[in-house]
């Protein structure tokens, strides 16, 4: 037993470095693991793991015609995916602000609980494809609606932008990415669930207090330990002064929007704009939950370190078509509204979907497994066929517009 608590070994690539207090120095973790503790684990600077690890990402093999053609962004499927989103947005809040204001109690909770469900899928959906710049043709249009739909749903597209160029370069290669670090726990505690039917008291405190109000005010970011910090060196000053700017700007927002609901008596507006990813955020969990969890870290394969789910057409829709996962990571710049052309055309080479129960029974008999074996990580099984090599040229390997001017 370590000075501060259990220890648990887990498998990893790379030699790091571990800050042990009770030794007072850095101890060098031999035999490619790394301890993890109650401490946190202390990384290399991100600019030298970046010069240091190079993945050679497997690709499936496509036609070069076809996959221009599929990387092709249209303002038409634009405007229908974002601006119809909005209006489904806008049509559910106001039929539960009228609720509400005729005091149909229980009716305007049922309408909030669907409101809450289809908001919910704003920040790191809607806001994610809009960060890769991939929906409309015209880039000014991917930034008003990346801007439009962060401010309502308490996202600071500049930090996320940042930290989604990593986990696309870096997927699950913790060294570089640790925007989703395994294993993680596929939970349905009650109180937990109950928490997802209802309101998110955990999720608001993490999103808003912990983070946004941190960074927008004590300009410093708290998200998943180092991670912000490591995201925003010394030498960026300018990133993290954009940053620190639009949180300001969305705490503002949110500020003045209570306090005219206040004045002029508009009581469900907060609830509806500004609390309105934290309510009904179960469909959101359970389908957005099936990207990584249970699946393998340390691999140069996105087959076997995302997942692909089916999903009924208006699940895809309010989703932003990213239960094509696999997909989305194996070539980025394609707009969710083609994943599933693409999903088409590289099949041969992929698993077969899961389905949501299948997904979902994976990824809790892998949790139990790594109870027993914390090293435990699901292996999924790829056609026999693959594994064809070539030269990949710059459109298959990019990310659309996602990455900032520094990490280009």
């Amino acid at each position: 037993m370590s000075p501060c608590g259990s220890q648990r070994l887990r498998a990893f690539r790379t030699p790091m470095f571990v800050w042990t207090p009770w030794m007072e120095s850095f101890k060098f973790v031999a035999d490619a693991k790394i301890v993890e503790t109650d401490l946190e684990v202390v990384y290399a600077p991100l600019s030298d793991v970046k010069k240091r690890l190079k993945i050679d990402w497997y690709r499936t093999p496509i036609d070069s015609t076809k996959l221009k053609s599929l990387v092709r962004r249209r303002d038409i499927r634009g405007w229908r995916q974002a601006l119809g989103y909005l209006v489904l947005i806008a049509v559910t809040g106001g039929i539960t602000y009228y609720l509400f204001e005729q005091r149909a109690w229980l009716a305007g909770a049922a309408a909030l609980f669907v409101h809450g469900t289809i908001y919910s899928f704003i920040p790191g959906l809607a806001t994610h494809e809009l960060s890769h710049g991939t929906v409309f043709k015209t880039r000014w249009l991917n930034g008003f609606f990346l801007r439009l739909y962060s401010l309502l749903a308490w996202v600071n597209f500049h930090h996320y932008k940042r930290s989604h160029t990593y986990h696309h370069q870096y997927t699950l290669h913790p060294e570089a990415d640790r925007e989703v670090v395994l294993p993680r726990d596929p939970a349905l505690r009650a109180l937990f669930v109950v928490s997802l039917f209802t309101f998110n008291i955990r999720a608001l405190g993490e999103r808003i207090g912990r983070n946004f109000l941190a960074l927008a005010f004590l300009k410093h970011f708290r998200e998943k330990g180092e991670w912000g910090a490591a995201l925003y060196p010394e030498s960026e000053v300018a990133a993290r002064r954009q940053a620190v700017t639009w949180g300001r700007i969305v705490v503002l927002f949110h500020a003045v929007l209570i306090a005219t609901s206040i004045v002029f008596s508009l009581w469900p507006l907060p609830l509806l704009i500004t609390f309105g990813s934290f309510v009904g955020n179960w469909w959101r969990y359970f389908i957005g939950f099936t990207m990584h969890t249970g699946l393998r870290d340390n691999v140069p394969d996105f087959r076997k370190c995302c997942r692909t789910i089916a999903l009924d057409p208006f699940s895809r829709f309010i989703y932003w078509h990213m239960n094509f996962h696999s997909e989305h990571h194996m070539y980025a710049a394609v707009p969710c509204y083609n994943l599933r052309r693409l999903c088409g055309e590289i099949a041969w080479d992929m698993p077969k979907p899961r389905t949501l129960m299948e997904a979902w029974k994976e990824m809790r008999e892998t949790a139990r497994k790594q109870k027993d074996d914390p090293s435990y990580q699901f292996d999924t099984p790829v056609p026999r066929h693959s594994g064809l090599n070539r030269q990949y040229d710059n459109l298959e390997s990019s990310l659309g517009d996602l990455a900032p001017p520094g990490l280009k």
